[in-house]
């Protein structure tokens, strides 16, 4: 390694180890997709320009304006607030559920016709994934955000009020479009978020949108129970009505990241880092199996608790889901243990524990209540333990690109959903409770394989193996690299003192030659004036003979 390179690597290491980063890998520079924008880590557009109105004409609250001087600071009531949207905005999607029995009795139609409203309103989120998310990378959130809660408000009372079947399901299909605010609130709470926070950040946003999967089932069950179906639309609308008000008071606005780019050209990276990104391609392998153990257990429940021995009543049934809540609500927890821990570390314990709860499931569920009580309660913690570890490092590889990202990441878990409820609804309905779980722990034995086959530290472009160690917590991977720094700091130091003794060696050599030729240089002048000397006195001489 030559002298000029030894410094510069040292300067390089310095500044990695400075930045407290929660990546596994440091931020690599921009691909091609991004390349307009030189810093990866800085927002588009002008760093002077405060924009003062959303959509031209609604004003922005002075204090959440997007100011580079005075940013907004990412406290704990703005991620709540973020959980608490995610929560009522995504639970649009799960209303419906419990109420198609309700839906055939008013439409007067038979339960096969209403059986594929979920279809329909899971379909148009799919739509919303794929085309409305990765916006996000795009244009500014917060008007999107603000925007899309308006739309589902607006939809939901379309649900309320309509009395035709097929304007329900179109309308259906719509609010599930629109519902995709939760994947635009979680990039941006990551760009938001201080680094050695992002996990904890996360897992509020992720929180609140599995909890808003359990509430809506049970809010609209026991609300269904005692009153028409169309309250809990009503509800609906007056819970995203206040999702509306304090984003628009609370929410900062945040520029665009990629000014330059195109819609075709986001989605077009999209799908580019699917075939070119290992870490990415190792979370999908993790999440569709993960996801698919996750409904597959829920879905089932459901026959398994209604059946020999428990016989449970639908409305204990839908109570049960409360310990799911207890679960999630230990998001800030799970948050804080992932931040201190290698994402890669988290993943793995995570996997080994939903392998012990797929077991406890699989030997004693049907013959002890504790069993579906232990993995109801486990698979929640540990599939969100999972979950924000994986998108904490798959958030690390494009700062600029995590609305694409968090896209890739929730359609693999949209995959997982409705390959663990098709699969596993027919491995139930043939075999039963037992081979149904059985099936679970399998996939959970897959996703332990595809999480060992590649190691927490190998680099990025990387698709097997093990390099640089498997230190799994990251303040013993802060120390080692602050190693690092010392030591190429003493190579440079050392490289330093080197160059500068040959140079004080041939400095000495210059001058002592420089010595040496000045001594020759006056011993030739000295000479010289004596043979004048000589040769002027025998002039002298031969000038005397001759005037004599």
């Amino acid at each position: 390694m030559s002298g000029p390179e030894v410094p510069r690597l040292a300067r390089q290491q310095t500044r990695s180890a400075r930045s407290g980063s929660t990546e596994t890998l440091p931020v690599p520079p921009a691909t091609n997709a991004d390349s307009t924008i030189p810093d990866a880590e800085a927002p588009s557009g002008s760093k002077d320009e405060i924009i003062t109105k959303d959509f031209g004409f609604l004003p922005i609250p002075k204090r959440v304006q997007y100011d580079p001087a005075n940013p907004v600071h990412f406290g704990l009531v703005l991620n709540a607030t973020f959980g608490f949207a995610s929560t009522f905005v995504v639970a649009d999607l799960y209303y419906c559920q419990p109420l198609l029995i309700q839906f055939s009795e008013s439409f007067n139609v038979s339960y096969v016709a209403v059986s594929n409203i979920p279809t329909l309103i899971q379909g148009g989120y799919a739509v919303g994934l794929l085309f409305i998310s990765p916006a996000g990378d795009l244009v500014r959130r917060r008007p999107l955000i603000l925007l899309l809660t308006f739309i589902c408000a607006m939809l939901s009372i379309g649900l309320a009020i309509t009395n035709n079947l097929a304007a329900f399901e179109a309308l259906s299909f719509l609010v599930g479009v629109a519902s995709v605010v939760p994947q635009i609130l979680m990039p941006l709470a990551a760009d938001l978020a201080p680094p050695e926070r992002r996990a904890s950040a996360l897992s509020i946003v992720l929180s609140g949108l599995l909890l808003g999967v359990l509430i809506a089932r049970v809010l609209a069950g026991v609300v269904a129970q005692f009153v028409t179906w169309r309250v809990v639309y009503y509800l609906a609308i007056g819970l995203q009505c206040v999702v509306l008000f304090l984003l628009y008071f609370i929410m900062p606005d945040y520029p665009s990241r990629n000014a330059g780019m195109t819609y075709w050209g986001i989605l077009y990276s999209m799908g580019k880092f699917v075939f070119t990104e290992p870490l990415l391609v190792q979370a999908i392998l993790i999440n569709i199996p993960s996801m698919a153990c996750f409904t597959n257990y829920w879905v089932t429940l459901t026959f398994l608790l209604g059946g020999p021995p428990y016989h449970y009543s639908t409305l204990a049934i839908g109570l049960f889901g409360c310990i799911g809540i207890v679960g999630v609500c230990m998001a800030p927890l799970i948050g804080r243990l992932i931040d201190r821990l290698v994402p890669w570390s988290a993943t793995i314990m995570a996997a080994s524990g939903l392998l012990i709860v797929q077991a406890i499931e699989t030997s004693i569920a049907g013959v002890s209540i504790a069993g579906p009580v232990i993995t109801a309660f486990g698979l929640d913690v540990l599939r969100q333990t999972q979950q924000v570890s994986i998108t904490t490092a798959v958030f690390g590889l494009e700062p600029r690109a995590r609305s694409r990202l968090n896209a890739v990441l929730i359609l693999s878990l949209f995959i997982g959903q409705v390959m663990g409820t098709s699969v596993g609804s027919e491995v139930f309905n043939r075999f039963g409770w037992r081979p149904a779980a059985a099936l679970s722990l399998a996939w959970t034995g897959f996703t332990i394989i595809v999480i060992l086959a590649r190691g927490p530290h190998v680099p990025r472009y990387k698709w097997f193996g093990y390099e640089g160690g498997i230190e799994l917590r990251r303040s013993r991977l802060r120390e080692r690299r602050q190693q690092d720094v010392e030591k190429a700091a003493a190579v440079e130091k050392t490289s330093g003192g080197v160059h500068g003794q040959l140079e004080m060696r041939e400095g000495a050599d210059i001058k002592e030659e420089e010595k040496r030729q000045e001594r020759e240089n006056v011993r030739d002048a000295k000479g010289g004036t004596e043979v004048r000397s000589s040769t002027d006195l025998l002039k002298d001489d031969v000038e005397e003979t001759r005037r004599d």
